[in-house]
């Protein structure tokens, strides 16, 4: 999910601001909704003894705790957000967890992605969290979506779910999750965080506003940078994770007053929490259809068919080997964050964030041959593709990135 500074007072999403249009007053609130799940089967004598806690509450009882049962709840991604939503809703008792995730356990999770282990590390993130959620609560039911979500596959995985939990962290899969769901009719909470802020809000269309009444347009490509570039603080992970399930739980057994209308905002610094009114935006188109490309909605240009101009790691040790002995000069410039660059960095390099050179803040000079990196070469070349529509020439990419550099010529440096 991310290096913008913001005012998580007004801003429901990090590095950018809602719209002023579907900013409402009370009347926004949609107060409470029926129970979204109907009763399943009669508890057991086990299911009574586990639940007992939720039973002895009369908003939930033996009714609310049927229904938590009868449930199928789908978890987009088993990371950050994730990893506390599927612990606590398997530990509520929810009868059938889906969890769509296609990428594998790295040491840097660890940090804040509490249903993995050391011991898991390579292994897929969806096995883990089956593993994991088995011993805490065997009778939840667990599917597995190994896949990347996308929009070919998005409405068949959503149709066999009652809620589904949203904590991606990428606007391209925001919108194509919001647009899913509103042409399903299905709810989702939407959870959000970076740094020390994050955000909730449920979204159902035909009950309340949609993502797309808070952000009719997406943020400037290169503006809000993800978790893996801005960082986050690991245990803001587990306080908007845990609100996300309460208000699953809430909506599944008709249980209190959702954040339908409402946008709840966590400033983890100050220990403060805010929340915005928000209303549906008549002015905002909302979606019939999916969208073709929602990458490019989001103003993310598709990878260029021509081959991006590159160097290895060797060849760049060697260019700049030869430029400390007065060869041929070079601008070497690190597209990552600052926080990346205390980790890690390479002799010489110049700190120029993908966001400040995409958004024009940061003008690099057109006079001079230029080589970008990153952490493995992604947003050096999206950086490079955006520089060369702008005319530059002379501009490659570290092949790899600094991942590459420290495997192949300084292995003493670390990697993250």
């Amino acid at each position: 999910m991310d290096s913008a500074t913001h005012d998580p007072a007004t801003a429901a999403a990090p590095g950018t601001a809602p719209s002023a249009q579907g900013r409402g007053g009370p009347e926004a609130s949609t107060g409470r909704v029926p129970p979204l799940v109907a009763p399943g089967p009669e508890l057991t004598e086990d299911e009574y003894r586990r639940f007992s806690r939720h039973i002895l509450i009369p908003e939930i009882g033996v009714t609310g705790q049927r229904r938590l049962k009868n449930a199928k709840v789908l978890v987009i991604g088993a990371g950050g957000l994730g990893s506390p939503a599927l612990l606590y809703l398997a530990a509520a008792g929810v009868g059938t967890l889906g969890i769509i995730d296609d990428d594998v356990v790295d040491a840097s999770n660890l940090q804040r992605q509490v249903i993995h282990g050391t011991s898991r590390i390579g292994r897929l993130k969806t096995e883990s969290a089956r593993e994991t959620i088995a011993d805490l609560n065997p009778e939840t039911a667990v599917v597995l979506h190994n896949e990347r979500l996308t929009r070919e596959n998005i409405l068949e995985i959503f149709a066999d779910y009652d809620l589904v939990l949203d904590g991606t962290d990428n606007f391209a899969t925001r919108y194509l999750v919001n647009d899913a769901a509103a042409i399903l009719g299905k709810p989702y909470v939407w959870g959000s965080i970076l740094r020390f802020d994050g955000q909730v809000s449920v979204f159902w269309r035909g009950h309340g506003p949609t993502y797309r009444d808070l952000y009719p347009e997406a943020p400037p490509a290169g503006s809000v940078p993800s978790c893996a570039e801005g960082g986050v603080f690991g245990v803001l992970c587990a306080q908007i994770g845990s609100v996300m399930v309460a208000e699953a739980i809430k909506l599944i057994t008709g249980t209190g007053e959702p954040l339908l209308g409402r946008v709840l905002m966590l400033d983890a610094l100050a220990m403060s929490w805010r929340e915005i009114r928000l209303r549906p935006d008549p002015a905002v188109q909302q979606p019939a259809e999916l969208l073709e490309d929602y990458p490019a909605f989001c103003g993310i240009a598709p990878p260029s068919g021509d081959e991006v101009p590159a160097v290895s790691a060797s060849e760049l040790r060697d260019l700049l080997a030869a430029r400390a002995a007065g060869g041929p000069g070079f601008r070497l410039i690190d597209v990552r964050e600052a926080g990346e660059a205390e980790i890690v960095s390479i002799d010489g390099a110049e700190l120029a964030p993908r966001g400040e050179i995409l958004s024009g803040e940061v003008d690099l000079p057109r006079d001079e041959p230029l080589i970008l990196h990153c952490k493995s070469g992604g947003r050096s070349a999206e950086v490079l593709r955006h520089l060369r529509a702008q005319g530059y020439d002379d501009v490659r990419h570290l092949d790899g990135g600094i991942t590459a550099w420290v495997r192949e010529v300084e292995p003493g440096k670390p990697l993250y």
